[in-house]
């Protein structure tokens, strides 16, 4: 009956009516708990003082209310903090753009630099002087030391890459040596560890070591210089890689393990129900992965890339061709 008052951090108080909550299987039928109830107890058992969490939770909310209250324990302090948003507004997900912290790694982010950009989602530095704009480039440390909760903006923060590159460019001139610069790029992709996998593919395809960087350039990449009519191949009509594309975007999250042989029955699978030889099938791909229809192997190459820029390559590609 009636409302549940709940008390938030940075919202302060929240009404929901009763009636817009529904009920909650707290036990299965196997005796094991659901997550609401699993939640309360665990929290209240490791004596959790504060609960600062997304916003979508706030719909739960009264379930755990009542729960403590049931239970006769003191509710932790509730904060919702805002969804990090798309640059239309939307909620951030891997379907829209990457989210995969791999991602960032392989694009040659600092871990510095986005760190620090993650802090700036919702949050800002306080400014040195009243007549002075806060700096949006701070170390972890800084933040540590001025982080106030009551900083925190509702304003459903933008995720927004252009701006986090803008970050990463101030940090590689900023905070790195010529030296350290050097380091940083070999740690990232001119490692043994990184170099060894592509070795096999590409010496066969050589005859002299100036070959390597047209070979492999691609491994070294982020977004690639392709275009809509790059991707276009008379084997393969257009509407059916379209929805080729749509479907392996869909299928790769299925994929346990990221390794060649799974990833190579994804395209035959394909390829099979599309009615088009492999070979004929894979050459657009081949041009959204590698940037080129002729390349080293294309389920190899994708497993060194990794799952994360693949979906990220796919996904250019699909918006290249959207009608």
């Amino acid at each position: 009956q009636g409302v549940c008052v709940l008390h938030d951090l940075l919202r302060g108080r929240i009404e929901i009516d009763w009636r817009t909550v529904d009920m909650q299987v707290l036990v299965k039928a196997d005796g094991l708990p659901t997550y609401h109830l699993a939640n309360v107890v665990d929290d209240h058992l490791m004596e959790i003082t504060h609960v600062i969490r997304g916003e979508e939770w706030i719909s739960s909310a009264p379930k755990h209310q009542l729960l403590y209250e049931y239970f006769g324990w003191q509710m932790p302090a509730l904060c919702h903090m805002p969804l990090l948003r798309n640059p239309d507004k939307s909620k951030l997900s891997k379907r829209k753009n990457p989210t995969g912290i791999l991602y960032y790694q392989r694009m040659g982010f600092l871990p510095e630099a986005l760190l620090n950009y993650l802090g700036l989602m919702a949050w800002s530095m306080p400014a040195s002087s009243p007549d002075s704009a806060p700096d949006e480039k701070f170390s972890l440390q800084e933040m540590v030391e001025h982080f106030d909760l009551q900083r925190v903006s509702l304003g459903g923060p933008v995720f927004d890459i252009k701006k986090l590159s803008w970050l990463n460019g101030r940090w590689l001139r900023e905070n790195l040596t010529d030296e350290q610069f050097a380091e940083r790029v070999q740690q990232w992709a001119l490692n043994r560890d990184y170099l060894m996998p592509i070795v096999p593919l590409v010496k066969s395809r050589v005859s002299i070591l100036s070959e390597l960087g047209p070979l492999t350039c691609f491994f070294l990449s982020g977004e690639l210089a392709i275009r809509a009519e790059d991707l276009v191949d008379p084997k393969v009509p257009l509407e059916i890689l379209r929805k080729s594309l749509a479907e392996l975007l869909e299928d790769i999250e299925e994929v346990t393990e990221w390794r060649k042989e799974a990833i190579g029955e994804l395209f035959k699978t394909l390829s099979a129900k599309c009615q088009i030889k492999l070979r004929d099938f894979l050459r657009p791909f081949y041009v959204a992965i590698t940037g080129s229809p002729t390349s080293t192997p294309l389920f190899d190459s994708m497993e060194i890339l990794g799952r994360d820029l693949c979906r990220a390559r796919l996904r250019r590609a699909q918006e290249l061709l959207r009608p």
